[in-house]
C-alpha cells in the first residue's frame, strides 16, 4: 500500500535505519510476498497464521539482547522514539519490555449483552448492548509499537504452554508469563492505519514532514 508517495513499510525501516542502536531489520512478510521485500537490504521471513507465529518467525533470525517490535501500519514513527524506549529498558534491569502507549482521553464503557429480562429484543442474533460500568480512564493506556523487550524474555513468552488465544500485541504475551512491562507514554501522533481516514491522516502528516 502506497503512503505519501512511498510504499506504507519503507517509512518504518527508515526510522529503523536511522537508529544507532539498531544492529539488524528482519520483516515478517504476508504468504506470497517475501520476495517483494528482499530488495530492500532487510532480512525477510514468512509471516505465521497468527502475529505470535509471525513474531517466533523472525526472532528467529534475531541474535540480539534486545528486539523491537514495530507494526508496519504505523509510518509515522521516529527514530528518536525507538532510542527512548531502548533507554528505558537500560535503565531498568528488572523489566522485561516497554511499550509505547498514549493516555486514554476517551471515556471507556464496559458492556455487555442483553439476552433476557426487560430490555431483551425478539432478534436473539442480536442482543441490545448494555453499560455495565464506566472504566476509570486515569489509569488505561492505548497501547502501540514499538515494543522493546529483552530477547530471552520474549522467547519464553512466546514458548509458554499457556498463553491468551489471540495475543494482540506482545506485551500481553510477555505480562502472562510473568514479565514485568513499562510503559513510554508517546506524545506526537503515531497511529496506526487501518481505515481509509486513517491513511488519508498520516499521508498529511507526512508530507508535513518531508517538506
Amino acid at each position: 500500500m502506497p503512503v505519501a508517495g512511498r510504499p506504507l513499510v519503507d517509512w518504518s525501516l527508515a526510522a529503523f535505519r536511522a537508529c544507532e542502536s539498531v544492529r539488524a531489520i528482519v520483516v515478517a512478510a504476508p504468504p506470497g510476498h517475501v520476495g517483494e521485500l528482499a530488495g530492500h537490504g532487510v532480512g525477510v521471513v514468512p509471516g505465521g497464521a497468527t502475529r505470535a507465529e509471525s513474531v517466533a518467525n523472525a526472532l528467529e533470525a534475531v541474535g540480539t539482547e534486545y528486539v523491537a517490535i514495530h507494526d508496519a501500519a504505523r509510518p509515522l514513527l521516529r527514530p528518536e522514539l525507538v532510542e527512548a524506549l531502548v533507554a528505558d529498558l537500560d535503565a531498568a534491569p528488572g523489566a522485561a519490555g516497554v511499550i509505547a502507549a498514549a493516555p486514554v482521553t476517551d471515556t471507556v464503557k464496559r458492556a455487555v449483552k442483553i439476552l433476557s429480562g426487560e430490555l431483551s429484543t425478539d432478534t436473539v442474533s442480536n442482543p441490545p448492548l448494555v453499560i455495565e460500568r464506566t472504566e476509570d480512564r486515569s489509569q488505561l493506556w492505548a497501547a502501540q509499537t514499538p515494543q522493546v523487550f529483552r530477547a530471552e524474555a520474549l522467547r519464553a513468552a512466546l514458548a509458554a504452554a499457556e498463553r491468551p488465544p489471540e495475543a494482540t500485541d506482545e506485551a500481553v504475551l510477555v505480562e502472562w508469563n510473568g514479565g514485568s512491562v513499562l510503559i513510554h507514554p508517546v506524545a506526537e501522533p503515531n497511529l496506526k492505519v487501518t481505515t481509509p481516514l486513517d491513511l488519508r491522516v498520516a499521508e498529511l502528516l507526512l508530507a508535513e514532514r518531508c517538506a
